[in-house]
């Protein structure tokens, strides 16, 4: 009889959660037993309220079982799991399982299905097939398909990805390079460190497609210092690569240095370069000077993770699902006091409503949604009355809101939006870079106000005051640190004013 295969992630939350001591646990009770197994270490599949998700490979599908305990192992091969056997922790076949079934995975369709550091496995689910394509292609026809495919940054400003390659294909350099930005900094945000822990072939593959397509042969990735199993996960996937010789295109790893603004491209470039991370004044933009003045394309792990599907399936596949001039899918992610958190994979369009409720479940405490976070920290908050909004660039921004890296933090009833909002001036004060004054001092400003409206000194003219900074940071800041900062101050102040005094 041949070794069964039995499933458990090695994704950080899942290892948060005990991953590795039912991982251990199955190895000692199926040795213990006689049982032969071959005990995969997958990504999640981002069900996190089942981690550790235990599947087992079965003639049917694959079975899940969660969210297991090292103390649930023997219970579980006494009911013959290993065989896909009933028990209380049995969820059924795993692709049925309704927060799962009802995604469209294009980005995150290997998560938690392959063993991440398997390049047989990664080629076996589609994998290589977009790089392959594109080393048959002329640069300026992989562009094209990049164009028409309709990729927009996934990183927060979705700017039209073929558009930056093709101004890095223009510059005429001996020398360009491609970055991926891995710097996760938003609340409430796991996607980027969810794919590289559990799929980083791919982002390595998008990487190599975007350096043939403007003419780079290096690349490097930033990924934040706090992402210790991401470092180590994609420092081995680089090694396995360039092993393989599948290209010509080369990838180092550099950790980010703590700093939340390194988030910002040019910050991202400076630290890359040894330097402070600071802000860089544009023009010019990295596209044609970035990187040691090179031109550089930068772009976030999510849109350079699509890149290999839309190269193997072409541009009109990907660009059929979304709406309006948001094409394709987007890793959306719940969390906060969520009954079940983790990640989505759904066609832009949704609403807000689909995410909170159908997929999320609801607050985990019970008590009444109040207010949704979406796009970070920087993001609005928007109420529980408008949750019909479709999640769409267009749409968000109409409504005053953002989609940010697809972030969704839920509050519930007893959220303070007057305290929230200080957050954000507090937030920016501590992580901004200092470069521009409407940043540097605003904020702090903005916190010294709100705690006068919050003790309710004079609210009336310190919420005017209040305004007046947010109007000077919009304006006046060289980047979306400061910029943005007054999106969950004026949302807030917009939708509760009950919180600040006002009736």
């Amino acid at each position: 009889m041949s070794a069964v295969r039995i499933f458990v992630p090695v994704d950080a939350a899942a290892q948060s959660a005990g991953a590795n001591e039912v991982a251990a646990a199955i190895a000692r009770e199926a040795a213990a037993r006689g049982i032969a197994i071959n005990l995969v270490r997958n990504g999640s599949r981002g069900m996190l309220w089942l981690e550790p998700l235990v599947e087992v490979e079965t003639a049917a599908g694959r079975i899940a079982y969660g969210p297991v305990e090292a103390d649930d192992v023997s219970s579980l091969f006494d009911a013959g799991f290993h065989l896909g056997g009933v028990h209380p922790l049995s969820l059924g076949l795993t692709e049925a399982i309704p927060y799962l079934a009802m995604q469209e995975r294009l980005s995150f369709a290997r998560c938690g299905v392959i063993d991440p550091l398997s390049l047989a496995d990664y080629e076996t689910h589609g994998g290589l097939a977009g790089l392959r394509r594109a080393l048959a292609m002329q640069p300026q026809e992989v562009v094209a398909e990049i164009t028409d495919s309709g990729l927009r940054g996934r990183g927060g400003a979705g700017f039209p990805t073929g558009i930056k390659w093709k101004t890095a294909l223009e510059q005429q350099a001996k020398q360009k390079y491609v970055c991926a930005n891995a710097d996760e900094g938003d609340s409430g945000t796991f996607a980027d460190r969810m794919l590289m822990e559990g799929d980083p072939f791919a982002l390595i593959e998008g990487m190599a497609i975007a350096g043939h397509a403007i003419g780079a042969d290096k690349g490097y990735i930033y990924i934040r210092s706090e992402y210790p199993h991401a470092v180590a996960t994609m420092r081995c996937a680089v090694e396995i690569w360039h092993a393989a010789a599948l290209s010509d295109f080369r990838v180092e790893i550099r950790m980010g240095g703590g700093a939340y603004i390194c988030g910002e491209e040019s910050s991202m470039l400076d630290s890359i370069e040894g330097k402070r991370g600071q802000v860089r004044a544009k023009p010019p933009i990295p596209a044609i000077s970035g990187l040691f003045g090179k031109p550089t394309v930068v772009n976030n792990v999510l849109t350079l993770a699509a890149v290999g599907d839309i190269l193997a399936k072409g541009a009109a596949h990907y660009r059929d699902f979304g709406m309006g001039r948001s094409r394709g899918t987007q890793a959306f992610q719940l969390a906060g006091d969520v009954a079940r958190g983790g990640l989505v994979e759904k066609a832009f369009g949704v609403t807000l409503r689909e995410l909170v409720e159908d997929f999320g479940g609801g607050t985990r405490s019970g008590r009444p949604l109040r207010a949704v976070q979406a796009g970070g920290p920087l993001g609005a908050y928007i109420p529980a009355s408008r949750l019909d909004i479709e999640m769409d660039y267009e749409a968000l921004a109409a409504a005053g809101a953002m989609l940010g890296h697809g972030g969704i933090v839920l509050f519930n009833d007893s959220v303070d939006m007057a305290k929230q909002a200080r957050f954000a001036f507090e937030f920016c004060a501590i992580e901004s870079c200092g470069k521009c004054t409407p940043c540097r001092i605003g904020a702090v400003r903005g916190k010294e106000v709100m705690d006068k409206v919050i003790a309710g000194e004079d609210r009336e003219s310190n919420l005017a005051l209040v305004e007046d900074l947010c109007e000077i940071m919009t304006d006046g800041s060289l980047c979306a640190m400061g910029g943005l900062t007054p999106m969950p101050v004026l949302s807030a102040l917009r939708h509760f004013p009950e919180d600040f005094g006002r009736e």
